[in-house]
């Protein structure tokens, strides 16, 4: 095990950074942060680049978690490191570095997935995966311009779904494609005259399930890609619903 002390250490500095996505890019690294997500990821066999910690959480972690805390890639840290790194107000003092892991391409010819139209909110990307995991999805597929998946607080609000299932990275229109080429079907979520009620909409075993950007809904080449539309009745006077709330109503209707 290494200690570092100081913030100004070259490591914690570079660490530090990649609370930003343009740090995160050019290192092919992301942090997380807590013990439930650092556990998870070690449920799935994340090998760890690093992982930092007070001698508590360390401990904490060895104890409880299995963690072998004797290699070289495991750094004793202080509480004035961990506010340079924490991104949250009450941390929990251990950290995990991880690579990203992100698949240059994948075969979309079977099972059931959310694509995510350039949602913005990491609160609402991070539930949706969540609530995609727990009704037995096979993965989402985020927009290029979707928010970024390594996002703390996308991190943070997937609560550790994002070691369960596919993520991807991915142009939706050809997605599309693909999950037609293979007969699955693919409803676009929009509010729209032509769109038909959720429950005109039978389970059904394979799909593709579209939810649009938070303010400007499914994008036109999207929908256009799509087979059908459909839309979530509104029985009071609300205007719409929160994306991730539609997202998980649909979501269980054709789990």
């Amino acid at each position: 095990m290494e200690q570092i002390s100081s913030v100004n250490n070259k490591l914690i500095k570079d660490l530090a950074k990649l609370k930003q996505k343009k740090y995160r890019e050019e290192t092919g690294l992301y942090l997380i942060e807590g013990f439930h997500l650092v556990e998870e990821a070690i449920k799935a066999n994340r090998k760890f680049v690093y992982l930092l910690g007070t001698q508590e959480a360390l401990d904490t972690a060895a104890s409880e978690n299995e963690v072998d805390i004797s290699g070289r890639n495991v750094i004793l840290i202080n509480s004035a490191i961990v506010r340079h790194l924490s991104s949250t107000k009450n941390s929990q003092d251990i950290f995990m570095v991880l690579k990203i892991a992100q698949p240059k391409d994948y075969p979309f010819n079977y099972g059931k997935w959310v694509l995510l139209d350039q949602l913005a909110d990491p609160g609402n990307v991070g539930t949706i995966i969540r609530t995609a995991d727990a009704a037995g999805f096979d993965g989402v597929v985020l927009s290029p311009n979707s928010v970024d998946l390594y996002n703390p607080k996308t991190q943070r609000a997937m609560q550790g779904s994002q070691f369960h299932i596919n993520l991807i990275v991915a142009d939706l229109p050809t997605t599309i494609a693909s999950l037609k080429n293979s007969d699955i079907p693919v409803y676009a979520s929009m509010l729209d005259r032509a769109a038909k009620q959720l429950p005109d909409f039978a389970p059904v075993a394979q799909l593709g399930l579209v939810i649009g950007n938070e303010a400007h809904g499914v994008s036109l080449p999207v929908a256009q890609a799509s087979d059908e539309k459909l839309y979530i009745p509104i029985k009071g006077q609300a205007e719409s619903l929160n994306a991730a709330v539609a997202a998980g109503i649909m979501i269980y209707h054709f789990a």
